[in-house]
């Protein structure tokens, strides 16, 4: 689901109607039993609810203050957080550059910082850009239920291949993302082509 400031989505609880599969809605029978707690993960309900859509925008927000500290330090300005429950559990930014790791990625770097844990179905993973093949596998490997993208503007990354996987995805199109990354592209394409090894489809 892509979004402008008026739209969201949400995860709800068992016995809703809807459920999501190949990243669409669908209805689905309000008594119907769960097979696996990761498929009730996967259902969620779309809202038009302005103090959801702001959560989001307020926990984006500190995930480009990630990126932010990232592009100070002369990364690559991507920014992470993990929420659990309306609280932030770990934050993270891409730091291939500065601890010269080439799996360091925003995404990465912010659940190596969460640490151990026996499941991740409740979480929600916000990332400022759209997130690569890398760590849209990760996500998958250990059942996120929901992730918000910043953008996808600048790299269109793998949205459609976590909604395939029953993973709930927001795109907030946001335009401090869009312009803090456009910046660091035009000012460093060399990093860049660095951390895509020179694809834009990965």
């Amino acid at each position: 689901m892509d979004i402008g400031p008026r739209a969201t989505s949400q995860l709800c609880a068992p016995g809703a109607n809807t459920v999501v599969t190949g990243g669409e809605e669908q209805l689905r029978p309000a008594s119907v039993d769960w097979p696996n707690d990761r498929q009730r993960s996967r259902c969620y309900r779309s809202r038009m609810n302005g103090s959801e859509i702001s959560n989001d925008q307020q926990f984006m927000q500190k995930a480009l203050d990630q990126a932010q500290k990232s592009y100070n330090e002369g990364g690559l300005p991507i920014g992470a957080i993990m929420v659990e429950r309306g609280a932030i559990i770990a934050e993270g930014h891409n730091r291939r550059v500065q601890n010269g790791d080439p799996i360091a990625h925003g995404e990465m770097d912010c659940l190596r910082r969460a640490g151990r844990r026996p499941r991740y179905d409740s979480i929600t993973l916000y990332t400022t850009l759209s997130p690569c093949m890398m760590c849209a596998g990760t996500v998958v490997q250990f059942g996120i239920g929901r992730v918000v993208v910043g953008e996808k503007e600048n790299f269109p990354g793998n949205v459609e291949f976590l909604r395939s996987h029953g993973v709930n995805v927001t795109v907030l199109n946001d335009p401090g993302c869009i312009a803090l990354m456009k910046r660091f592209i035009s000012e460093r394409p060399d990093l860049w082509d660095e951390d895509i090894a020179g694809r834009s489809n990965v």
